[in-house]
């Protein structure tokens, strides 16, 4: 067992971190954006809309105005239920990585952007549900959807764990775990552009799944 990780709570992002899920976002954006009448999105709007609230993705990379986000968001969900929630694949590295962090006496949860209802769904889908204590996520009216909503949500289900750390892929995921005075390791392997983590403020970047034990080791 490692010194030092023995109850420490890791919070991973789900899209991006854990998952490979541009597939079936982006077939559901593509759909919302026909229903809409919108032109269709370009590869960078499409790898900007993983990650991000899917309301915040519609209005800021599409451009779509306040009064059609909800049609759009309702739009992509029908497409996104109906299959391609699951158009997903695991990471690799991301089990070896969840079963070593889980053998150094590690509190693992989930803290996603995704609502709570689909998270669960692609989680079981992979395999990966059964490594998380808590999964954590927004809810379907869009109440709750921001990073630091589900952090807060993730923290209060485990007040004895001690240093939490978030490990997400996004900017949004460093900002949401700085929220709460959580030091963010970067998920290098996830759609982020170049530089992005580092100028959100990310604590440290691993390049691959493999690193984040030795980084959380470093992070004492």
């Amino acid at each position: 067992m490692s010194v030092g990780l023995d109850g420490r709570l890791v919070l991973f992002d789900l899209d991006g971190t854990l998952v490979d899920s541009s597939p079936g976002i982006s077939s559901s954006v593509r759909h919302a954006a026909t229903v809409l009448g919108l032109p269709e999105p370009t590869p960078t709007q499409l790898r900007a809309m993983v990650g991000p609230p899917l309301q915040d993705g519609f209005a800021l990379v599409l451009g779509v105005p306040a009064a059609d986000v909800a049609r759009a968001v309702a739009a992509y969900r029908e497409h996104y239920a109906a299959g391609a929630v699951l158009d997903v694949t695991v990471h690799d590295g991301v089990p070896d990585l969840l079963e070593a962090l889980a053998e150094a006496g590690v509190i693992l949860a989930v803290a996603t952007s995704k609502p709570e209802p689909f998270a669960l769904r692609v989680l079981g889908h992979t395999g990966l549900l059964s490594s998380f204590a808590t999964v954590h996520g927004a809810t379907l009216d869009g109440a709750v959807r921001h990073k630091d909503q589900v952090v807060a949500a993730a923290l209060a289900a485990h007040p004895g764990g001690h240093g939490p750390v978030l490990v997400g892929d996004r900017s949004h995921d460093v900002l949401g775990a700085a929220a709460h005075g959580l030091p963010c390791i970067g998920a290098g392997w996830g759609p982020a552009e170049d530089g992005e983590l580092e100028a959100a403020g990310a604590a440290a970047v691993a390049a691959g799944p493999a690193d984040v034990l030795s980084l959380l080791r470093k992070m004492g």
